[in-house]
């Protein structure tokens, strides 16, 4: 960081973000148009070819080294018995993704896809967000610097997903935060809570909400009060990709909640994005609306990690060599 406050970079750089290249995604446009097939037959998978050249400045759009990168946190409110998994369930799962025994792990053999696991100091939770923030600005500024410097490499698709339990409840209080509402409209199941539990979820956004107050009317101060490490790493890192011409793929609830940081503080930071799937939460879809993020699948998944997000992308490769071979076969 370089300016007065560690949010002050980030704030100039949302402001100024460049658009897609047009004359990439009309080379798109023109390519379908030589391989003689009806107009639109190919139907989404046309506009995410063209929405992979507008983000890349290739035509045609190529994703030979695509990424899926997960980031791993934990949080204080997890104290308040709103998850049926413990906090040593992240680091749990982290081990598990490192021996190659997740289920993101075959879903990126299945499609090709290489993974990263960033663990954000899974040893120290996050502070209790219904007591404190839950990072102060410059540890906050650090991990989303942290996010924009884990996506550097050569890399042309990433695909980003979210590790923590305790993360859907910390989603809610964003998303009540950015979107409007109360614990009640936002909070689900997550990883299998019961009514009751649900019921502790949604009074722990509301007293986060209380607490935290005016102050959330700011995105970045959203953020680092009733957010958290995991989701201050993925706005970084949907950030930095903007600034490289990256098209990244969203996963569930709470990848999209750090996204809504971002548009928050500028409605057009997630035009290089596309939204994996609709996971089972409930307020997935209406958050995803309200984003004008569209989803590739909608297979009721809630299992979070990257999954959805994986999946998905093997849609997006599919779309680029759906074009570049039948352009090839015709020139």
């Amino acid at each position: 960081m370089t300016s007065g406050l560690p949010f002050d970079d980030f704030r100039n750089l949302l402001a100024r973000l460049d658009g897609p290249d047009e004359k990439a995604a009309a080379g798109v446009r023109a390519l379908y148009a030589l391989t003689g097939k009806p107009k639109g037959s190919l139907g989404r998978l046309e506009d995410i070819s063209e929405w992979l050249a507008a983000w890349s400045g290739r035509v045609p759009p190529v994703v030979s080294r695509p990424l899926v990168a997960i980031f791993a946190g934990n949080h204080g409110i997890a104290r308040h018995d709103i998850s049926p998994r413990s906090v040593r369930t992240t680091a749990q799962m982290v081990e598990l993704m490192a021996a190659g025994g997740a289920a993101i792990n075959q879903f990126c053999i299945a499609s090709d896809l290489g993974l990263k696991v960033f663990d954000l100091a899974l040893d120290l939770p996050t502070a209790d967000i219904t007591e404190e923030a839950g990072l102060d600005e410059r540890n906050c500024a650090a991990t989303m610097a942290f996010g924009m410097e884990a996506v550097a490499g050569n890399i042309d698709l990433l695909c980003i997903g979210d590790l923590g339990v305790g993360n859907t409840t910390v989603a809610a209080a964003l998303f009540a935060a950015l979107l409007g509402g109360n614990g009640a409209d936002w909070i689900g199941s997550g990883s299998g809570a019961g009514d009751a539990m649900m019921n502790r979820k949604a009074e722990v956004v509301d007293r986060a909400l209380a607490l935290h107050g005016a102050h959330l009317k700011d995105p970045l101060e959203a953020l680092r009060r009733v957010g958290g490490r995991e989701f201050a790493a993925i706005a970084g890192a949907i950030l930095a990709a903007r600034m490289q011409k990256l098209p990244v793929v969203l996963d569930g609830f709470a990848t999209t909640a750090a996204a809504a940081v971002l548009h928050a503080a500028n409605p057009s930071a997630l035009d290089h994005c596309v939204l994996a799937h609709l996971s089972a939460e409930p307020g997935h879809a209406r958050a995803a609306e309200r984003l004008g993020l569209r989803p590739i699948l909608d297979l009721q998944l809630h299992h979070g990690e990257g999954t959805g997000a994986a999946l998905a992308a093997g849609i997006v490769k599919a779309a680029a060599l759906s074009l570049s071979g039948m352009a090839a076969a015709v020139t």
